[in-house]
């Protein structure tokens, strides 16, 4: 279930937050109530600064880690925990699509662009991939360039590349 806000600062709730560790390196999840708003990698272009006012709260992500444990062990396809998305309409209409791509299936930014009515907006759809917040669960890694190159990935390209062998079915 995903719910969007279109503001573009989050409000006033707590935000929870843990560490997950992974075969991609540690996670920074985020949550806001039941909600996803976060998943993060170490070095993750784009991601929030780590505040004081975060409550560190492993067991409010019982149910994404098991899922996330599960997709990165290649017995899950597709993720049905709840995310709030903010974003502009457009980031939000682009992250929605995303979410189609299916899972081993790669999709283009000019593929996108054009799933989402703006056919000429490869790059303007290039910038909202790139800030995806929720990585993994909203599968930014399915989209590659227009001659299926693995271009770039806020998590980093070699993050990426692991994630689709893995959708291949050949985990590195």
């Amino acid at each position: 279930m995903q719910r969007t806000d279109h503001h573009d600062e989050a409000d006033m709730a707590t935000v929870f937050t843990t560490r997950l560790q992974t075969p991609l390196g540690p996670l920074r999840l985020l949550a806001e109530g039941d909600d996803l708003t976060g998943l993060y990698f170490p070095d993750h272009r784009r991601a929030p600064v780590a505040s004081d006012a975060w409550v560190e709260a492993p067991e409010a992500f019982a149910d994404v880690t098991a899922q996330l444990d599960a997709y990165l062990c290649g017995e899950k396809r597709r993720f049905d925990v709840a995310v709030r998305l903010r974003g502009s309409a457009f980031q939000l209409a682009v992250w929605e699509r995303l979410r189609d791509v299916p899972y081993g299936m790669t999709t283009s930014y000019g593929q996108l662009a054009a799933a989402v009515g703006r056919p000429s907006a490869a790059r303007a759809v290039a910038a909202a991939v790139a800030r995806n917040p929720v990585s993994i669960v909203v599968p930014c890694h399915r989209v590659v360039g227009a001659g299926g190159a693995l271009t770039g990935y806020a998590g980093g390209v070699e993050r990426k590349a692991w994630l689709l062998a893995l959708e291949a079915g050949h985990p590195a």
